[in-house]
């Protein structure tokens, strides 16, 4: 119970901290997520996109091993209507941020780069 509240915890500073922020979301890259943060005013389906990223984020974890570039760490996908960030926690977890195309991105980034020792550590 309290590694769920510490998840949530963080989630939730990565969103309010982040300028355009909507909603975090703490997944395996089977598509079951551990844990979420909506914003208040949000209505977002986080852990819908977050399982369809999951698919995504699978095959570019792969793909940088054939390549022997080293793993992915990092991830943000651009769309007309929203912005996502992901952060690589370890080789079956993911952090992912879901932004307003005029989200701060870069704050993003650091917040996630910040928080993700905590989130991995409760895993």
């Amino acid at each position: 119970m309290v590694r769920f509240v510490m998840f949530q915890q963080v989630l939730k500073e990565c969103v309010t901290k982040t300028e355009g922020a909507i909603a975090g979301v703490l997944m395996g890259f089977d598509g079951i997520a551990v844990d979420q943060y909506v914003g208040a005013e949000e209505e977002v389906g986080v852990e819908s996109v977050g399982m369809e990223y999951s698919v995504v984020l699978s095959q570019i974890k792969q793909a940088a091993q054939m390549l022997g570039i080293g793993p992915a760490r990092e991830v943000a996908i651009k769309a007309e209507h929203m912005t996502a960030v992901v952060r690589m926690l370890s080789d079956e977890y993911f952090v992912a941020l879901a932004l307003k195309p005029e989200g701060n991105v870069g704050k993003a980034r650091y917040l996630l780069r910040v928080g993700a020792p905590r989130l991995a550590a409760g895993l």
